[in-house]
């Protein structure tokens, strides 16, 4: 596999990651990854579809995929620099790097496991920072149990125990928490946060899960066909995708192709009709012309049903439309709405009783115009 990384680095304080990478893959997809991005100590994630180059950037960073040219620096340590030669090895860049697969050592204890990597250091600060990192991460109790004998939560403690027990300058986490339910990913990260509020360092956390986002907060660098698209507070990346493919991912059930009608600046919002119907709404004025097709980007949570025809609303976009199909999940209930296009909406088990809604009712929908999101 071929590789190349052209990067730029600027002076920063110490602990923060700075890279600009750009590999090459030189095979039938002809995939390209090319990104330039920072990192201050705490959690950043990097959000994304499947396919995006993610798990790709984790390998260049640890050194698993070798560029040819470029720079990537924490604080500075320099850990690639083509221009005076500078490689180090991955073994010894000091990060550590959780996969999903967690590779716990099934013949050891989870204490032996979590001291694996302590092997040549004395046998006292071993023992010292065992212990810690076993209190830290909540496991103490396991200690003379093996993988086998424990829970899927108790495995992604050790896991995370096991790399930050080396005192790493970089963690590197590819889905570590894939498979485990809300609760107990929110446990586990509360105390990630806790150990590394006293170790300031940085942290890659690598999910195409919103729920995930929401539960990790800090700030998100999202990633699409290898390119950073967005990057911030995970609000303001992910309530406004800008693509396509970010706008699925992060859980915009309302996809829709459009035609612009025509643009109204004064108010700051454009006129567009959906598909192929006579259905028309007000959305948010973007870089477009009367006649440009567009897609169009809405959260099924952010559309109101109303038995009635509302009135006196400052939501511009209320469509008459009849109810295809509800489907109850958990405690949500999917209602898909014929409008003249299908809209998706998301309503409680209550509201669906107060309405009395059902499959060939009337309804109306309500749309906010900056509900509305135009994506790529």
């Amino acid at each position: 596999m071929g590789a190349g990384v052209d990067a730029m680095v600027s002076k920063v304080s110490s602990g923060t990651l700075v890279a600009s990478i750009r590999k090459e893959r030189r095979d039938a997809d002809a995939f390209v990854l090319d990104v330039s991005f920072e990192a201050p100590p705490g959690i950043t994630i990097l959000f994304g579809p499947s396919g995006a180059g993610k798990s790709t950037l984790l390998d260049c960073l640890a050194g698993l995929v070798r560029p040819t040219t470029g720079k990537i620096v924490i604080g500075e340590n320099v850990l690639f620099n083509s221009m005076i030669h500078i490689d180090v090895p991955p073994q010894i860049r000091r990060m550590a790097y959780v996969f999903q697969s967690l590779a716990l050592f099934p013949h050891l204890t989870i204490e032996q496991n979590v001291a694996y990597g302590l092997r040549d250091i004395g046998q006292q600060d071993r023992r010292a920072r065992v212990e810690e990192i076993l209190e830290a991460f909540r496991i103490a109790r396991l200690r003379n149990q093996r993988p086998s004998q424990i829970s899927g939560g108790e495995k992604q403690r050790t896991a995370l125990a096991r790399s930050l027990v080396t005192r790493p300058q970089l963690l590197l986490l590819d889905e570590p928490l894939t498979g485990l339910d809300a609760e107990l990913k929110a446990s586990i990260v509360e105390d990630l946060r806790a150990w590394n509020a006293a170790k300031r360092i940085p942290i890659l956390y690598v999910t195409h899960s919103r729920e995930e986002v929401d539960a990790l907060g800090e700030r998100v660098i999202a990633i699409d066909n290898g390119r950073v698209v967005s990057h911030g507070a995970p609000m303001d990346v992910l309530d406004a995708p800008r693509r396509k493919r970010l706008a699925q991912a992060a859980g915009f059930e309302n996809l829709l192709s459009a035609t612009v009608l025509d643009l109204r600046e004064p108010d700051g919002v454009m006129r567009i009709r959906l598909g192929e119907s006579a259905c028309e709404i007000e959305a948010p004025l973007a870089h477009a012309s009367a006649g440009d097709l567009v897609q169009i980007a809405i959260r099924a949570g952010d559309i109101l049903l109303a038995s009635q025809r509302p009135r006196g609303l400052s939501a511009r976009n209320v469509l008459e439309g009849k109810i295809l199909s509800l489907e109850q999940r958990g405690t949500m209930c999917i209602a898909r709405v014929d409008c003249g296009v299908t809209f998706v909406a998301h309503v409680t088990p209550s509201a669906v009783r107060a309405l009395e809604l059902a499959s060939d009712k009337q309804v109306w929908l309500v749309l906010k115009t900056h509900s509305c999101h135009l994506v790529d």
